[in-house]
């Protein structure tokens, strides 16, 4: 994986830069590249430091998704390396890094893993925002709502811009007689109403792919999530909630906020039909999605149902991917697998390139400038104010 910029690099002064792309021309026409050149004149807002990186790498996929000056609306980041800090800057990234409640402890006890979120934003050379969460586990406890706003709002005074939901409410937390609590539950509405007056956004993952209440399938996109993962395996699970009876409660908690700015994540876990997802956007104004995790389900379904679906809502899909930089993981791999995710999801919405998939060949969408631009960036802006350094 290519390395970024050098970390502390001294800033040139203009008739620096335009030495430096002066000679950077004349070594491409040595190098018979001239036509990279010419390729690269889209990025003449970009740093000249910045261009010099895209040359070294071999993509020309992450060339044009660092022009977007991208955000990724759906990561989670618990570990600072300087290197990985540099990735972020050279491909213009813009992050919203989320925390997540999980009894299982994917990510560690959530006070770690917010200690840890808060040291990667810090040194994301201001490329990454803080997206917090709550422990919904404590939701029957007398002073829960007024505990849970109080540090809320301490978050968002240091910087938070964001608060996530998990799967676990709906699909795991219960009351004491052993009634499934549902995201629609009054005992969050105090905090839905905190986040609303406060101008943040609630980050939604409610339900699951539909294929968790199916058999299993070797076909399915999350095939291998389910099997390593199978205590959220519905399908093995019947005495817990349907899907429908989830996104029902998640509906009416859209209806009840109007005022409450909601991205659904994974596409709302409404993934398989793109028609579902615009129904709730026709019915509910406050609603959006992200594509974290979830653009091979874009990639399956009918291209020009798909793409006419991404026209006609394009202010209403944020680009996520649920990537993950966690505190063990080798740099080196995330580099890897990070460049390698942005490369794949740029080839297939914006060009009519032949993506291989699952043995079959998926052609890319090609979709318009403008709603690239929207995809990529301009709708994170509007859907999440604060992701992005509005001084820029």
């Amino acid at each position: 994986m290519q390395c970024g910029l050098a970390r502390g690099r001294v800033r040139r002064s203009t008739e620096m830069n335009l030495d430096l792309k002066r000679l950077l021309l004349k070594s491409l026409i040595a190098a018979g590249l001239i036509g990279t050149v010419f390729a690269l004149r889209q990025f003449a807002a970009v740093p000249v430091s910045a261009v010099t990186a895209s040359v070294r790498s071999p993509s020309d996929e992450l060339q044009a998704f660092a022009a977007m000056e991208p955000v990724d609306s759906h990561v989670h980041a618990f570990k600072s390396d300087a290197e990985f800090a540099d990735l972020i800057v050279r491909l213009r990234l813009h992050l919203l890094d989320i925390c997540v409640t999980d009894s299982h402890r994917s990510f560690g006890d959530l006070a770690t893993e917010l200690a840890r979120a808060k040291d990667f934003v810090q040194s994301s050379h201001n490329h990454a925002r803080l997206c917090v969460t709550f422990d919904p586990f404590n939701f029957q406890q007398k002073d829960f709502a007024e505990k849970t706003v109080r540090e809320l709002r301490e978050q968002f005074a240091e910087g938070a811009v964001a608060v996530k939901i998990w799967k676990n409410i709906g699909m795991e937390l219960r009351t004491k007689d052993g009634r499934y609590v549902m995201p629609d539950d009054a005992a969050f509405e105090p905090i839905y109403r905190e986040i609303a007056a406060e101008n943040k956004t609630l980050v939604a993952h409610v339900a699951e792919p539909s294929s968790c209440w199916q058999p299993p399938n070797p076909e399915s996109p999350d095939y291998d999530y389910y099997k390593e993962n199978p205590k959220w395996y519905m399908y093995l699970h019947p005495d817990h909630p349907r899907k429908e009876v989830i996104l029902a409660a998640r509906d009416h908690l859209l209806a009840e906020n109007p005022r409450l700015r909601v991205v659904g994540a994974h596409l709302g876990s409404m993934e398989t039909d793109v028609d579902e997802i615009a129904k709730r956007f026709d019915r509910y104004p406050n609603f959006a999605v992200d594509t974290a995790a979830r653009m091979e389900y874009l990639m399956i379904q009918p291209r020009e149902k798909v793409r006419n679906f991404l026209i006609k809502y394009q202010d209403r899909v944020l680009y996520g991917t649920d990537l993950e930089f966690l505190s063990d993981e080798p740099t080196a791999e995330a580099l890897k697998d990070w460049q390698e995710t942005y490369a794949r999801d740029w080839k297939f919405l914006a060009t009519d390139q032949m993506l291989p998939y699952r043995g079959r060949q998926i052609e890319g969408l090609n979709l318009p400038e403008p709603v690239l631009r929207r995809i990529y960036h301009e709708n994170a802006v509007r859907w999440i104010p604060g992701i992005v350094d509005s001084s820029k």
